[in-house]
């Protein structure tokens, strides 16, 4: 199951909703050498940012943190994201 460029928390529900809640997540990053990470914090800005009292007018943004460096992405995970030669 494919889904690419999904641009709301509606469509990463839906991207992750056919996998079991139990499989393990993690964060595959720079195409060129390719790594793994584990997923460090999920948080929204404006809400989750100490902003010193000034509320930022800004529409809410959900970012995924990466974590920790798991090591080299697996080639056959580097395939399933077109990132092979």
């Amino acid at each position: 199951m494919t889904h690419e460029h999904p641009q709301t928390v509606g469509d990463l529900i839906a991207a992750l909703s056919g996998y079991d809640p139990a499989t393990l997540l993690r964060i595959a990053a720079q195409p060129g050498y390719p790594m793994e990470y584990m997923l460090a914090r999920v948080v929204c800005t404006p809400d989750d940012a100490e902003s010193w009292g000034v509320r930022p007018t800004d529409p809410p943004v959900v970012w995924l943190g990466t974590g920790e460096q798991v090591g080299y992405l697996p080639a056959i995970v580097a395939d399933a994201l077109g990132w092979s030669a």
